[in-house]
């Protein structure tokens, strides 16, 4: 694996862990009644992927242009990185979104 694609790789792995990781703090605020904090977390887990997902299109590009890079077992799990942040944010922002109604009902039912 040349360098410039071993830099590319953990690059890809820095964001999508940084990703994942801004998810999970997400959802342990989101469980404390914390959404704005939460939602901050969920805003950089976004930009996180934002950028992940610019470097993989930059990756596709230059293999439909004929520039195949090789495939390794580390660019492999780079992107096995990336799925699994991308699923995270998905499935948490879901459970954001149940614990702001089960908090949303707990504030109806104590101001009847």
């Amino acid at each position: 694996m040349n360098m410039e694609l071993e830099e590319i790789v953990f690059t890809i792995i820095s964001h999508a862990g940084n990703s994942r990781s801004a998810c999970f703090e997400a959802l342990n605020l989101a469980r404390n009644g914390e959404f704005d904090k939460a939602n901050l977390c969920m805003k950089q887990a976004k930009e996180e992927l934002s950028l992940v997902h610019n470097i993989q299109t930059g990756l596709i590009q230059e293999e439909a242009a004929g520039n195949k890079q090789e495939l390794s077992l580390l660019l492999m799990h780079a992107e096995d990185h990336l799925m699994t942040a991308s699923l995270a944010k998905d499935l948490i922002c879901e459970l954001i979104k149940m614990y702001e109604e089960k908090f949303k009902e707990k504030e109806i039912a104590c101001n009847v």
